[in-house]
């Protein structure tokens, strides 16, 4: 008995290295950086207001941005994301009539501002973590916040003089699809497209005339990163 336990102890020893070692091959967390590419399925209602012509809109233009994330993994199939883009600019275009009264509109650059839009997402992983590509599948919540925002020399000639803009906070779900590929125990690729709700309600003063609309921007991202786990 004594003999077949000193023989079994080497067994015991080497399995228990390998076990660390395979352990120390899981890092807890996970930061990301790539290449956010926003497309905007904009709808918004008719701007509504004083000296408003029937029909007046907006269009907003895709956007793309730097895109970075960190990761905490809770299990071996779920992680907590939380990611975002530095914040772009976003343009927005008149779109509706040729002209409001002699000033043309249609098509012309309006108005501009920026977004900063973290999202918060729960992660499943599928299949195990010995294996390189791991699809995912997530849901969480997106805050977006707008600032700089500005009313072009076009703006301002459609609105009747210089125009401020205010657009408040959106909160609104996102989720997320995507795969990630392990290069190495630390270093992976990820490539993922998600979706967010993201709503705002346009007040334009111009010298106390107040204009609004009603805008959701229904933005869809794709994105492309690698990323390093420690």
């Amino acid at each position: 008995m004594i003999k077949f336990a000193v023989r079994a102890l080497p067994i015991a020893l080497l399995s228990l290295a390998a076990t660390l070692a395979q352990a120390d091959d899981v890092y807890g967390n996970t930061v990301r950086v790539g290449e956010y590419w926003v497309y905007y399925h904009a709808s918004a209602d008719n701007i509504s207001g004083p000296y408003v012509p029937p029909g007046l809109n907006v269009d907003v233009h895709n956007v793309e941005t730097p895109y970075l994330a960190y990761l905490r993994r809770l299990s071996p199939h779920f992680t907590v994301e939380l990611s975002f883009g530095i914040p772009p600019l976003t343009k927005t275009y008149g779109r509706g009539p040729a002209t409001v009264g002699s000033v043309p509109y249609n098509g012309q650059y309006i108005s501009s501002a920026r977004w900063f839009a973290p999202s918060l997402l729960l992660e499943y992983n599928l299949f195990d973590e010995t294996h390189k590509i791991r699809p995912y599948i997530g849901v969480g919540v997106n805050y977006t916040m707008f600032y700089s925002r500005q009313s072009t020399a076009a703006g301002n000639a459609a609105s009747g003089g210089p125009t401020s803009i205010d657009l408040p906070t959106s909160i609104g779900p996102a989720g997320t699809i995507g795969v990630a590929y392990h290069i190495t125990p630390r270093w992976s690729a990820m490539a993922s497209f998600s979706a967010a709700r993201v709503t705002t309600r346009l007040t334009a003063n111009t010298a106390g005339l107040i204009r609004t609309s009603a805008i959701n921007f229904g933005p869809e991202t794709l994105v492309a990163a690698v990323g390093f786990s420690f």
